[in-house]
């Protein structure tokens, strides 16, 4: 695999161990070649290091395998998840499934990631559609520029959302940065 595919959640090996790209920035200086700054987790410990790469290195990918999986329940144990070719049930620690906790509806279908059969991480689909359950009430007259305020989702993970969204109102959301993308009408 070369430098130059490197993307965030991309995985590659290093080490022997599989990390996933957490932060990735390309940097061309003045004179000489670009170099490839990124921050890496390690998906099994989940310690995080900084790297620098410079254009045309090269390394492996990262052994892993994802596996479409539904998201069940939360309990003492973690978050379980089904597959769902052969319904076996996988319970994964809060450290591995992390922030993306906040985005975790019951019946939502993910990709689970398993390193040598052991799962390590979770992949959401890319947005995904949420109920606003709390916001505070727009004021009229604030709308001079993309003017935001808090609002809550039903998982309790709070977002900034324009003025016109109203509570009960559905919300398209990018798991990736979190960010509010669309209202839905429905």
């Amino acid at each position: 695999m070369d430098v130059s595919e490197l993307r965030k959640n991309a995985k590659v090996q290093l080490d022997g161990h599989p990390y996933v790209v957490v932060e990735f920035l390309f940097v061309k200086p003045g004179k000489g070649q670009g170099l490839y700054k990124c921050k890496l987790k390690n998906m099994i410990t989940g310690a995080v290091l900084d790297r620098t790469w410079r254009s045309g290195e090269k390394f492996d990918p990262a052994n892993v395998e994802s596996r479409k999986m539904q998201y069940l329940f939360k309990d003492q144990n973690g978050f379980t998840f089904m597959d769902n070719e052969s319904y076996e049930q996988v319970a994964l620690a809060d450290e591995i499934v992390g922030d993306d906790s906040a985005f975790l509806l019951d019946q939502i279908s993910v990709d689970v990631l398993f390193y040598n059969d052991r799962p390590v991480g979770v992949t959401l689909p890319s947005h995904i559609v949420m109920t606003i359950t709390e916001c505070e009430p727009g004021v009229k007259g604030d709308t001079a520029t993309n003017a935001t305020k808090s609002a809550t989702v039903e998982t309790g993970h709070k977002i900034q959302v324009p003025l016109f969204i109203r509570e009960g109102d559905k919300v398209k959301i990018d798991t990736r940065t979190g960010a509010y993308v669309e209202r839905i009408n429905t």
